[in-house]
């Protein structure tokens, strides 16, 4: 594999990179550059198509001391989150993972009418209210004001807050300390770690559990998940991190599971330092796998630029093919890595000819950057595409399940990560 990204040593332009989020060290190593773009969830209103629109730097840098993926912290967590055009309950799939989730763990963990389930960065409610029917406490903890008032509507107190230390330590000052933390993909879009991870050991009761999930640095370079890089995503996990992560703060990991979720995540379960929960043997299992994947390696992560640019290529000769054929193409879905990939590919309405989502909260706006118009779902049986660009590929399998019809006017759907694939929904089996 030809190692396409430049090396750096401590000069001018390691300097301006900072230092690392986690363990204060110099930030030397380029990862790779998507170059500039804007926030992934910055939806542009019709009357805003003509105003000035920020872009920052997309720029994915190593720490080669704890190996924690970052970026640079251009704009404050207030800023993006405090209203927030994801909710979680429009994916049918990922609540059924929540449902399945919240079962198993309050079985494994004993959980019942005296316990306390604290879910961080709890969105709508997605989660938490599988823990309602079964007579278990919970609370949530969300700093968007507009999906928190959803979670509430469904009977799930709810906090509007940043969860920090200072946090932690007034909770657990009025005796609401946790046997289940909760905090699904909510690390990666936290800009000060040690305060939130601090906070996360203060809350937990002696015996408690927190669970994490975050999408898997090392099938994010496996698989060329280049999408999944965004300036709402401060940073990127492998394994090691997170056992070093664990450890500066008095925590151990104490079990991991891999999930298929978001591209490949892993759920690791932390329990304080101090804690008599046993760890388990999945825990160096993994830890040896990802020696073994090169993952403790900077030539790992250099040669990663190298692939994004090929991809890159490779989908828009595709793309330029195909409308070159006459052919017409939308989009379905406009999550945060659709920009990301919209953007850095530079596809815009000249390939695109509209995006449609399930979220109301979308509909009428326009995705940041390439300004692709966003319809709901049922305008893609009004256009009739020839070709429907899947750009929530997580999802592809439950998309092409709703969508499959559109081959019975020729249509075929296009994933196009970890490089530009045709589907031919009429080739499936029924």
């Amino acid at each position: 594999m030809n190692i396409e990204a430049r090396r750096f040593t401590i000069d001018d332009a390691s300097a301006a990179r900072g230092s690392c989020r986690l363990c204060s060290m110099p930030l030397r190593r380029s990862m790779v550059d998507l170059g500039m773009s804007p926030l992934c969830e910055s939806f542009r209103r019709p009357e805003e198509r003509d105003t000035m629109e920020a872009h920052f730097p997309l720029h994915a840098l190593v720490c080669e001391h704890c190996l924690l993926v970052q970026l640079k912290a251009y704009v404050t967590p207030e800023h993006i989150f405090r209203e927030y055009a994801y909710f979680s309950s429009y994916s049918t799939s990922w609540v059924a993972h929540a449902r399945a989730y919240c079962h198993a763990i309050a079985r494994r963990l004993g959980l019942g009418a005296d316990s306390l389930v604290v879910e961080l960065a709890s969105n709508d409610g997605y989660l938490l209210q599988h823990f309602l029917p079964m007579g278990i406490p919970v609370l949530g903890v969300e700093p968007a004001a507009n999906v928190a008032a959803v979670a509430e509507a469904k009977g799930i107190p709810t906090l509007v807050e940043f969860f920090g230390v200072d946090m932690a330590r007034r909770m657990a000052g009025e005796g609401r300390q946790a046997d289940l933390i909760a905090g699904n993909n909510v690390l990666a879009q936290v800009p000060d770690l040690n305060d939130f991870v601090g906070g996360i050991r203060i809350l937990l009761k002696p015996e408690g559990v927190c669970t994490l999930e975050f999408p898997h640095l090392e099938r994010l370079i496996a698989e060329n998940q280049f999408d999944t890089i965004y300036h709402e995503h401060f940073s990127y996990f492998s394994f090691h991190t997170i056992l070093r992560m664990a450890e500066m703060h008095r925590l151990k990991v104490i079990d991991v599971e891999e999930l298929p979720t978001h591209g490949g995540s892993l759920r690791v379960h932390l329990a304080r330092l101090e804690s008599a929960r046993a760890v388990s043997p999945a825990v160096a299992a993994l830890r040896d796998r990802e020696d073994a994947a090169g993952v403790r390696e900077m030539a790992t992560y250099e040669a990663f630029a190298g692939k994004v640019r090929r991809t890159k290529r490779r989908l828009l000769s595709f793309l330029i093919d195909a409308k070159d054929r006459g052919r017409r193409i939308c989009a379905y879905g406009a999550p945060g890595k659709g920009n990301t990939l919209l953007n850095y590919c530079g596809i815009g309405t000249d390939f695109v000819d509209f995006a449609v989502d399930r979220n109301p909260y979308k509909h009428g706006l326009f995705t940041p950057g390439m300004h692709i118009p966003i319809r709901p779902v049922e305008a893609i049986d009004e256009a009739r595409p020839d070709y429907v660009l899947i750009l929530p590929w997580n999802l592809k399998d439950e998309i092409v399940a709703q969508m499959r019809h559109i081959g019975d006017w020729g249509g075929k759907f296009v994933v196009p990560i970890p490089e530009a694939m045709v589907i031919d929904p009429k080739e499936m089996p029924a």
